[in-house]
């Protein structure tokens, strides 16, 4: 009788990072962007074991990188066992058809990367659908290259055959459950429509936490109302809305929202996918950005909250800045700098409680 599988017994994906640096982009911010990937692979589960930057002067509308570089690439897999190479920029349809020819193995990009997170931290009905959603509209131009293994029974210049049937069926498939998560989404909106008119309605100001995965917004939460929300060190561990309530000094009484992290290079089909969560960033009397202060990239984090609430058309909201992690030596050196650029703000910890009372 065969013994059962046991988890600790199954390979780890093994991940070769792949980092592209054009004439415009300098080293150093490529190099930054793979170490963030490196996290986002290890939060995925998998086990990175090298990386890759690729100069090229163009990017290749075949193979993104190039054949050559393709080839580079395809004899490190060989030689190391490697079984998936992630690339730090998205990949077409198409490029990522003729590099899985040519390396020999899965390649995937850092959307798919997220997707795959978010899929794992999903825990409402309403995430789940939100996080399907934005797989699905991911999927749906990639089909063709799913279906790659039914070429040989194709027929004619059309690709009358089999494959065409299947691949017409599981696009209309796809396309149906797109419409249905949409409809069922436009109903988780005018739910939290009511429930804004009702706080309205008792005179309840709504604070939204915004900011950088794991810059501690979920912390902040719990250290302000004594929650006990999921906080996690972890990217993207929280996507599900948390509300709750928070009495004011002057004893008014207030609802302090988190939110999805931001990242950069978020795909916007996530955002899209999630506007019935971030409608609550748009709804808020007073945006909070939790700043971690103890990272070296700081500023570049701020920046790309900065651009996802430019697409939510929310940028000129009032802002205070919360300058966070301030219990590390890193945070301490940058804090001036900082409060210099960001008005108003506050430095706090929100792990030890420091300066949140």
């Amino acid at each position: 009788m065969d013994r059962p599988i046991s988890t600790s017994e199954i390979e780890p994906e093994t991940a070769l990072l792949i980092g592209v640096q054009q004439p415009r982009s300098r080293e150093w911010e490529v190099r930054d962007h793979l170490e963030e990937l490196a996290l986002l692979c290890q939060t995925a589960g998998a086990v990175v074991v090298g990386d890759m930057i690729c100069r090229i002067g163009r990017t290749n509308p075949a193979f993104y990188v190039g054949s050559g570089k393709a080839q580079e690439i395809a004899d490190r897999v060989k030689a190391e066992g490697i079984s998936t190479v992630v690339f730090d920029d998205d990949l077409t349809p198409a490029q990522g058809r003729n590099l899985e020819k040519i390396v020999g193995t899965k390649i995937i990009d850092r959307t798919q990367v997220i997707l795959h997170i978010f899929a794992q931290h999903a825990r409402s009905r309403e995430g789940r659908m939100q996080v399907e959603l934005a797989q699905l509209e991911y999927l749906l131009p990639r089909l063709r290259r799913m279906w790659t293994h039914l070429e040989r029974q194709k027929g004619g210049m059309g690709m009358h055959g089999p494959g065409e049937k299947q691949l017409e069926l599981d696009r209309r498939r796809i396309l149906e459950r797109i419409d249905r998560f949409r409809s069922d989404l436009q109903d988780v909106r005018r739910h939290r429509a009511e429930q804004r008119r009702g706080r309205r309605r008792n005179g309840w100001s709504l604070a939204s936490l915004v900011g950088y995965t794991n810059a501690g917004k979920s912390t902040l939460l719990n250290a302000l109302t004594g929650s006990d929300a999921l906080a996690y060190d972890k990217l993207f561990a929280t996507l599900d809305p948390t509300t709750r309530q928070l009495q004011l000094p002057n004893r008014q009484q207030a609802l302090l929202t988190d939110t999805v992290g931001f990242i950069r290079k978020l795909p916007h089909g996530l955002i899209e996918a999630f506007k019935a969560t971030l409608e609550e960033v748009n709804h808020a009397d007073l945006l909070i950005h939790v700043v971690d202060a103890s990272h070296p990239q700081v500023e570049e984090q701020m920046a790309a909250v900065d651009v996802v609430l430019k697409e939510l058309n929310v940028q000129d909201k009032p802002m205070l800045y919360v300058l966070n992690k301030m219990d590390h030596p890193d945070a301490q050196v940058r804090a001036a700098a900082l409060a210099a650029q960001c008005r108003p703000c506050v430095a706090v910890s929100a792990l030890r409680g420091e300066g949140v009372g």
